[in-house]
C-alpha cells in the first residue's frame, strides 16, 4: 500500500506475482515526491491502472498550492464577506487549514466534521461555535442559489466550490476554484514518463487516454496473467471422467458420501418418549473403508441394534436398492471409539428422535456418574 496523495487514508496498490507487476493508483494526485518511494523506484511495471479523471490536454489544472492562493485572493477581494466553502465528507482538509492559518480565523464546521478533523489530527483551527469564525465549511450540496440568498440576507456572503470539474454557477456569489485531489494532465504525463509501464489502463469509464502515453511506455515484454487451468483441476477432471466408466458400486458410494445431511435438524422429540428404552442398546455407527475403493475415499457405515441390524450409508430412500451393492466388510475393533462420543455424538439421528430431551439429559448424567464411579 502506497500513499496516493488524495484524501486522508487513500492508497495505491502494488501487486507482484506470477501475473507480473501491477500498480493500481485508485484516486490519486501525483507529486514529484513519489519518485522517492522505494517500492516504486526502479520497479518494472507491467500494467498501470491509472486515475484518468483529468486526462485531457485541453483542460489544464493548477497545483493545489496555486489553487489555494487563488482562493485567498478571492477572499481578500471580499473583505466584508463571510466565506462558505463546499466540501465533500472527506478531502480538501488542507485547503481549510491553509485558509484558516492565512486569515487567522476559526473554520466553523458541524459536530461530526469536527470529530473527524480531530481523528485526522489536524491543526486546531476548527470549531462548532457559530460566529466564532467567518469561514464556514459545509457539504457541497448546500451550495445552492436559494442558500446564497438566505445567507446574504443575514450577512454578505460568498461561496467557494473547490473542484477541478466544470461547475454550473447558479448565483453570482458562487465561485468555483480549480482545487482538485486528482492529478492534472501534465502530472499524469510526468508520472507515466517516470514509471515507464508496459501498458496503461484507465480506471474512469468513458475516457480513453492510452494514446497520450504511448510514447512513454516501456518496450520490454509485458508479463500477462496465466489463464490456463491449474494442474490439480485438470487432474480432478480426468479422475471424474475415469469414474464415469467404473462400476456402479463406486458411483453409489460417491452418492452416499455426498448426500449426508448437513447442518442441524430442529425437531421436537417429545412425541417419541414411549420408545426411549430403545436408546440403551444402541451401538455406535462405525466407519469401514471399502477395500475396492480405498483410493476413492468411499466408505460404508453400519449400526447394530438389539432388535436387528440396520445399515446407515447416507442414501436417500430412492437409493436403497443401489446401496445394497456396497460391500459390507466386518467392523474392526481397532477403530471402535470409546467414551461419551462413542455413545452419543455418533448416534444416528433416527435414534435420537426416539428420546425426549429429559431422557437424553438423564442418560448423559448416568454416563458421567458411571465414569466417576469407575
Amino acid at each position: 500500500l502506497l500513499d496516493s496523495n488524495h484524501c486522508p487514508g487513500s492508497v495505491m496498490f502494488l501487486f507482484e506475482g506470477a501475473f507480473g507487476t501491477i500498480l493500481y493508483t485508485g484516486d490519486f494526485r501525483y507529486a514529484s515526491a513519489m519518485q522517492g518511494e522505494p517500492a516504486l523506484r526502479g520497479r518494472h511495471i507491467d500494467r498501470l491502472y491509472l486515475d484518468n479523471t483529468h486526462c485531457h490536454p485541453h483542460r489544464p489544472l493548477p497545483s493545489r498550492q496555486h489553487a489555494t492562493r487563488q482562493a485567498a485572493r478571492l477572499i481578500r477581494a471580499h473583505p466584508q464577506h463571510h466565506v462558505v466553502i463546499g466540501v465533500y465528507s472527506l478531502g480538501k482538509e488542507s485547503l481549510l487549514v491553509d485558509l484558516a492559518l492565512e486569515f487567522r480565523t476559526w473554520v466553523v464546521v458541524s459536530p461530526w466534521r469536527l470529530e473527524q478533523m480531530r481523528l485526522l489530527e489536524l491543526p486546531d483551527v476548527f470549531t462548532t461555535e457559530e460566529g466564532a469564525g467567518w469561514i464556514r465549511a459545509v457539504d457541497v450540496a448546500e451550495i445552492r442559489s436559494d442558500a446564497l440568498v438566505s445567507w446574504n440576507m443575514l450577512h454578505p456572503t460568498i461561496a467557494i466550490i473547490p473542484t477541478g470539474r466544470p461547475v454550473k454557477v447558479t448565483h453570482p456569489n458562487i465561485h468555483p476554484i480549480p482545487y482538485s485531489d486528482h492529478s492534472s494532465f501534465s502530472e499524469l504525463c510526468e508520472f507515466v514518463k517516470w514509471l515507464k509501464p508496459c501498458s496503461v489502463i484507465p480506471i474512469v469509464r468513458g475516457s480513453v487516454c492510452q494514446a497520450y502515453f504511448q510514447k512513454y511506455l516501456s518496450s520490454a515484454p509485458q508479463a500477462l496473467p496465466d489463464l490456463r487451468v491449474p494442474k490439480p483441476v485438470k487432474e480432478s477432471g480426468e479422475q471424474q471422467s475415469r469414474r464415469k466408466g467404473q462400476e456402479p458400486t463406486c458411483l453409489v458410494k460417491r452418492a452416499a458420501r455426498c448426500s449426508v445431511p448437513q447442518g442441524v435438524v430442529y425437531e421436537s422429540p417429545e412425541e417419541y418418549t414411549e420408545k426411549s428404552e430403545d436408546f440403551i442398546g444402541v451401538k455406535v455407527p462405525q466407519q469401514n473403508y471399502c477395500k475396492s475403493a480405498s483410493k476413492e475415499g468411499c466408505a460404508c457405515y453400519h449400526v447394530g441394534k438389539e432388535k436387528g441390524k440396520a445399515e446407515l450409508s447416507g442414501e436417500q430412500p430412492g437409493e436403497e436398492r443401489a446401496a445394497s451393492t456396497v460391500s459390507r466388510a466386518p467392523l474392526s475393533d481397532e477403530r471402535l471409539l470409546t467414551g461419551f462420543a462413542d455413545q452419543y455424538l455418533l448416534t444416528p439421528l433416527n435414534v435420537l428422535k426416539c428420546n425426549s430431551s429429559q431422557k437424553f439429559d438423564k442418560l448423559v448424567e448416568d454416563f458421567f456418574r458411571r465414569g466417576e464411579a469407575s
